[in-house]
């Protein structure tokens, strides 16, 4: 096997500490980095075989100046951090994992959606308040709770992860529409609608977006969507945060024009000190970790190493630059 030069320029997220690199460390001279700053990329892989990044770019300007670098493994679905048609031209290989944090992911679109239903925090907050002992009767409400079983989700995107979040939906009796961009999918979802997107803002009680970020959805949540919407509507968001235009949702929500929104995903990522959705009451916000278990690590993990092992096999897989 020709030994090689792997170097991890953001691994921390991915493993803080409670997994192993071990599996790329048998494959060669292996260096991980936690983070790497921008002006710090060049230098960290300028004699790199391997290159292995989350969310740190990497641009033309910088594969230009690459000599070594044959392979790039991105450890998440989305490789929009790589300048990937260039690095085709280059014969660089870029991967991706494509399927490892499909059920976690929609497993948190749940944990949102339960949220803004049944505000189980705003709840258990109360009772440690002492709201609930100085009431006269058995129970009490702070806010007004909502049953799923009948309801609309409407699904835009429908991949992996929408499918799944179809199956939850199914299982809470809910009726489920979608949209997807192109050919409409073979799907085993009993009762499972297809529609065009005026037709999903307009009838859906949770809209739930699972599309990938490209010129033609940046910003789909607008105002003149938002519009569209029913009042008592809650948006969720796992995607990418800029489906969303952020200012539209604040006065969407201020206004009343939709209930609630549940964001695991913002523009800017690490947000700025402020960002136009904290005041929001009726705004929840997760950073960014629906795709975060231990579990799903573990297979993020595993796959990324079966990616870089697959590549010097000369069988690539996961290839998105082919």
């Amino acid at each position: 096997m020709i030994f090689l030069k792997i170097i991890v320029l953001d691994g921390y997220t991915l493993n803080p500490g409670d997994l192993s690199w071990s599996g790329f460390e048998e494959l060669g001279e292996f260096i991980c980095y936690d983070r790497t700053l921008e002006d710090e990329v060049f230098e960290r892989i300028k004699d790199a075989d391997i290159i292995i990044t989350n969310k740190t770019p990497i641009r033309k300007e910088i594969l230009k100046k690459l000599t070594k670098c044959k392979y790039i493994g991105v450890l998440a679905t989305g490789y929009d951090v790589i300048d990937y048609d260039y690095a085709k031209d280059l014969n660089i290989i870029v991967t991706n994992v494509p399927t490892y944090g499909t059920t976690s992911v929609a497993q948190h679109v749940f944990a949102l959606v339960l949220e803004l239903c049944n505000n189980v925090k705003s709840h258990s907050d109360s009772v440690k308040n002492l709201k609930w002992a100085n009431q006269s009767d058995f129970c009490f409400t702070n806010s007004q709770l909502i049953e799923l079983s009948g309801k609309t989700i409407g699904i835009i995107g429908f991949g992996r992860i929408g499918y799944e979040v179809s199956k939850i939906a199914m299982a809470f009796n809910m009726k489920v529409i979608a949209y997807n961009r192109g050919k409409k999918k073979e799907c085993d979802i009993k009762n499972l609608k297809w529609v065009e997107l005026e037709e999903l803002f307009k009838n859906s009680d949770i809209i739930s977006l699972h599309c990938p970020l490209t010129k033609e959805t940046e910003e789909i949540i607008n105002i003149g969507n938002l519009r569209k919407m029913k009042k008592s509507a809650f948006l969720i968001n796992t995607s990418r945060g800029k489906l969303i235009n952020e200012e539209d949702l604040k006065l969407a929500l201020e206004e009343k024009i939709i209930s609630g929104a549940a964001l695991d995903v913002l523009r800017v990522e690490p947000p700025k000190e402020y960002n136009p959705l904290y005041s929001l009451e009726n705004c929840i916000i997760t950073p960014h970790i629906a795709w975060a278990t231990k579990e799903a690590r573990i297979r993020l993990m595993q796959i990324a190493v079966e990616n870089l092992k697959s590549f010097i096999d000369g069988k690539p897989i996961n290839v998105v630059n082919s």
